[in-house]
């Protein structure tokens, strides 16, 4: 079997978990609908999940994988990041990393101004 994954933070080319996702097919740049907070978790990972207002569009990247790559990236994955739903801007509902919202404590930063964890990331210099 094979698994289709939205990822938007340290999953993505470039970053830091990347190497968790070889083997796995890039299938292109992707944004969400706008129903998402976006949250640096104390600039490690980003933090997304859904709202029922004030949402923005948060930039990421789809990849299709093997069961034994999503065995690796789940088991990679920061603690409480979760797979669950993701509702892209084209309308459709994929599977996505997301953050419980009852996890966000208030040194989590809002990041959601920029849309974007490599944005955010840029504007610390990082």
């Amino acid at each position: 079997m094979s698994k289709t994954l939205f990822v938007n933070g340290t999953l993505m080319k470039g970053l830091a978990l990347h190497k968790n996702l070889e083997g796995a097919e890039f299938l292109g740049a992707f944004r969400t609908a706008p129903v998402y907070r976006i949250y640096s978790i104390n600039d490690v990972h980003p933090g997304m999940h859904e709202v029922a207002s004030g949402g923005v569009s948060v930039a990421g990247e789809m990849y299709k994988m093997s069961d034994e790559t999503w065995a690796k990236v789940e088991a990679g994955e920061p603690p409480h990041l979760y797979c669950g739903p993701v509702k892209l801007d084209d309308g459709r509902v994929v599977e996505g990393i997301l953050f419980p919202a009852d996890k966000i404590k208030p040194e989590h930063v809002d990041i959601s101004r920029f849309g974007d964890w490599r944005a955010y990331m840029a504007s610390k210099g990082k």
